[in-house]
């Protein structure tokens, strides 16, 4: 009935208007669930941040950025600038996200079989190795604080640019780096935490503890409502911020404890739903106005209670921040810590800094070696394969786009250095090297896939050419 499936939602929807809106909000819904698109905003914001950075509104939005936002209960008073609120307060949200996914790996997906997933986690760890030895190594003697700004990679830029790659990219081996960023961002948390905390406040720190207690008890419990987490999640991002570690670690921990089971009891729901379909039917009268069909409207209103507590927690709240975290906080991340000043700088300084070349070469050069001579190396002594359908070019991309760090290669930086001569050097190291990383990934995989698929038609038409000559001699014969 005018071409809509009869399955489909819209089958039922009474009105035309309500079926434009709900197209429109499917289309939507695929557009904000692209990552490539994300990711492009993502690019979009850093380029404006650094076009501005050199415009006569820099020194405009450093005064915004730099103003103080203020909050208070009574006598309490609280207050932190623009800034630090999008790298303290926002980007708790994005590793609340990253906890999600590190949790929906270890419950369902590839982090949840050990022998499968050593692979790509044992090369992350030789991608965070090597690029800190590199960096270390340039830097022996100076500024050797910023050894961890090169180890990471961003999983949503890299991902973003294997897409528009297309069919050069096995799916096996997008399934393969996602695991590696995974224990690469589980590394660079661990970092974090440990190296990159100011002097704990003990007192603060049992606060924390107190709170992840309560966290413990609510999942215990089976508290599934999302509200009572974020309340306690919010008190928890408070005490860390007080406590000396970096604040952000609160949305990994308040993942974490987020319930992954459904409230519902799933093998019962099938038949409750038929019963309930069967009730609506008998209850349903064509000839009465809606707002008089009490038992249908109570019936259907028990549907669509249930149907709203089948989804876990974990997954509900995945979905409700999806969308803010990649369109908005990660743009607005990189806006505010992509400003980087050129203007009466000398240029052949920043080149030269051995900061800037520890962070350059430590992500371009450091990360492809880890990752592959790890996977090399593991491979040959046969302790673990290559996942079927990747090959040894696709591993060499993998590790080639494993340069690519942007989101927590800054976050890193900004906690790292406090000398503007450093920020400024090692965040254009961190753009230049991300933009090598995407081009030279990017470049490896069309020139190497296209000749490998080239090679394996040439050996497709040799071997169909084998077997009619095999046939011809056999009629020949026959």
């Amino acid at each position: 009935m005018n071409g809509v499936p009869a399955g489909s939602p819209t089958s039922i929807i009474a009105y035309p208007e309500v079926k434009q809106r709900m197209a429109i909000r499917q289309r939507a819904g695929r557009v904000f669930g692209d990552g490539t698109i994300a990711a492009g905003v993502m690019v979009f914001a850093a380029l404006l941040a650094v076009v501005i950075a050199n415009t006569d509104a820099y020194d405009v939005v450093r005064e915004v950025l730099e103003a103080p936002l203020s909050i208070g209960f009574g006598s309490f008073t609280a207050s932190m600038s623009l800034e630090a609120f999008v790298n303290d307060f926002l980007m708790a949200i994005f590793f609340l996200l990253v906890g999600i996914e590190l949790k929906y790996e270890v419950t369902v997906g590839e982090l949840r079989k050990p022998r499968q997933a050593a692979l790509p986690m044992l090369a992350a760890v030789g991608g965070v190795a090597a690029p800190a030895l590199i960096y270390l190594a340039v830097n022996a003697g100076g500024a050797t604080q910023g050894w961890a700004v090169p180890i990471a990679t961003d999983i949503a830029f890299a991902l973003g640019v294997m897409s528009l790659l297309g069919d050069k990219v096995a799916p096996a081996t997008k399934v393969f780096f996602s695991t590696l960023a995974i224990a690469d961002d589980i590394i660079a948390i661990v970092v974090i935490a440990a190296f990159y905390g100011k002097a704990p406040s003990i007192p603060w720190l049992a606060a924390s503890g107190m709170c992840i207690v309560i966290l413990a008890i609510m999942n215990k419990r089976k508290a599934f409502q999302i509200r009572h987490y974020l309340v306690v999640g919010l008190v928890l991002w408070v005490c860390v911020y007080d406590s000396g570690i970096h604040a952000t670690l609160a949305g990994v921990i308040l993942a974490f404890f987020l319930p992954v089971k459904s409230e519902i009891r799933l093998s019962k729901l099938r038949p409750w739903l038929r019963r309930k379909a069967i009730e609506l039917d008998e209850s349903y009268d064509d000839n009465i106005h809606v707002l008089g069909q009490h038992r249908f409207t109570r019936i259907a209103g028990d549907v669509e209670r249930i149907m709203h507590h089948v989804t876990p927690p974990l997954e509900r709240m995945e979905r409700a921040i999806t969308v803010p975290v990649n369109f908005v906080i990660l743009p607005i991340f990189a806006f505010v810590n992509a400003q980087v000043r050129l203007v009466g700088v000398d240029l052949l300084s920043i080149v030269t800094d051995p900061v800037t070349i520890g962070a350059y070469v430590g992500a371009v050069v450091g990360k492809p070696i880890g990752i592959i001579c790890v996977t090399a190396l593991l491979v040959g002594i046969r302790f673990a394969k290559l996942p079927e359908g990747v090959d040894w070019i696709q591993i060499v991309g993998v590790g080639l786009m494993g340069g690519l760090g942007f989101t927590m290669s800054i976050l890193i930086a900004g906690l790292a250095f406090s000398d503007p001569a450093h920020v400024l050097a090692v965040k254009c190291a961190i753009l230049a090297g991300s933009l090598t990383a995407a081009f030279i990934g990017s470049i490896f995989l069309l020139v190497f896939s296209r000749r490998r698929s080239s090679g394996e038609d040439a050996r497709e038409e040799e071997e169909e050419a084998a077997d009619e000559a095999l046939l011809d001699r056999a009629m020949e014969r026959s």
